[in-house]
């Protein structure tokens, strides 16, 4: 079997890549914006267009091979849009290898460790009533785990003092903790927006409410600094969607900087990576909650990683398809019953691009507002 082509479809927001073959089998993968996340995510393209250049004429069942050599010819390896180019273009190498084997990727790589995945969803609102309204809603869907953003409206400026940025964060915790039970796990992200000072002083303010993890408090270039953070309080600490190699990964696990590691298999070079990754994280003892922002192309993947992980600790999904999903540029997406994703049992990936719903979302370039200090400096947006 040899690879004749690779396409580039996109739709809304999302990149997904399309690799055909010479046996009239095709996979399909999703690839992260990377250095695009605001704006148009034009590098990706030709990150794409540079790994079809060594793919074409390939044999697609010979997945590491191919990942080795889309990862080292190039001197300067990594950067995130290499590999979310490399991600999206394994995730459809191995959809192919389950298409060729007539068998789910999940066996592929070693069998089932789990008959379902368990998820949380995003809750969100601007003030506490919306928020708490939102978290009964969820409830009541089934979902067992709720992430939420603490600190007010997502694209309004932080509180201008420590103490407010605090008080703000438990009011919130509090407010969603009184409608849950204790089957319900609560988690927050502050989007890399904290400095080190109120990262610590936010995190040990929660410690009393057992968060499941307090997501990205610092931005997460500087693993010395999240290590910092993470030894001064007691709220695990989930960091890692912003990192894309095994190294950086390695570096995170070494600091101590992380209870929960979060890969993203649209960027961090697919499957065959993040499977690497989260071996590494077995041996430490540490959790793996894979990132998932994207489109059910993407939670598709995420759930045969998931199913054939032992160290998953719970799946990142969106409900909101005004935010994310566009559940039907998929053919079937997948099912969800009482919190827990449904492993499928189809073939490769589970799933296929309906490419007839494409035409209702033209491609737009992602916009985040700026996020400014009362002084008008920047914070990570």
């Amino acid at each position: 079997m040899k690879i004749t082509k690779i396409e580039t479809h996109l739709a809304d927001k999302f990149t997904f890549v399309k690799i055909l073959t010479d046996e009239e089998i095709y996979g399909i993968g999703e690839v992260h914006p990377a250095s695009g996340t605001t704006g148009t995510a034009f590098t990706i393209r030709g990150a794409i267009n540079h790994c079809a250049e060594y793919l074409i004429g390939k044999n697609p069942l010979e997945i590491e091979k191919n990942w080795q050599h889309m990862f080292r010819r190039t001197i300067f390896r990594g950067g995130s849009d290499l590999m979310a180019a490399i991600g999206g273009l394994d995730i459809a190498l191995w959809d192919i290898a389950g298409k060729a084997s007539n068998l789910p990727i999940h066996k592929l790589l070693g069998g089932p460790t789990r008959d379902r995945v368990r998820v949380y969803t995003h809750i969100n609102g601007n003030n506490t009533d919306e928020l708490t309204e939102d978290a009964k809603e969820k409830i009541n869907q089934g979902y067992t785990a709720l992430r939420f953003y603490p600190f007010g409206d997502f694209n309004e400026p932080l509180p201008n003092s420590i103490t407010r940025i605090v008080k703000t964060a438990v009011n919130r915790v509090e407010a969603v903790k009184k409608v849950s039970s204790d089957e319900i796990d609560l988690m927050i992200d502050s989007v890399n927006r904290l400095s080190p000072p109120e990262a610590v002083a936010v995190g040990k303010s929660l410690e009393q409410y057992n968060l499941f993890f307090f997501e990205d408090p610092i931005e997460s270039d500087n693993i010395d600094a999240l290590s910092k953070v993470a030894n001064s309080i007691t709220v695990p600490i989930a960091t890692g969607e912003r990192l894309y190699t095994i190294y950086q990964f390695l570096q995170l696990l070494n600091k101590n900087a992380a209870s929960y590691i979060r890969p993203d298999l649209s960027l961090a070079g697919g499957i065959t990576n993040c499977k690497k990754i989260a071996s590494i994280a077995e041996a430490n003892y540490i959790g793996v909650v894979p990132h998932n922002p994207l489109s059910p192309v993407l939670t598709a993947a995420c759930v045969q990683f998931c199913a054939a992980t032992h160290n998953i600790s719970i799946q990142e999904y969106f409900t909101n398809e005004q935010l994310s999903p566009k559940s039907d540029l998929v053919d079937s997406p997948l099912s969800i019953k009482e919190g827990h994703l449904i492993i499928p049992d189809r073939v490769g990936l589970g799933i296929d691009l309906n490419l007839e719903a494409f035409k209702h979302y033209p491609p737009i370039k992602r916009a985040r507002n700026p996020l400014k200090t009362s002084d008008g400096a920047l914070r990570d947006y």
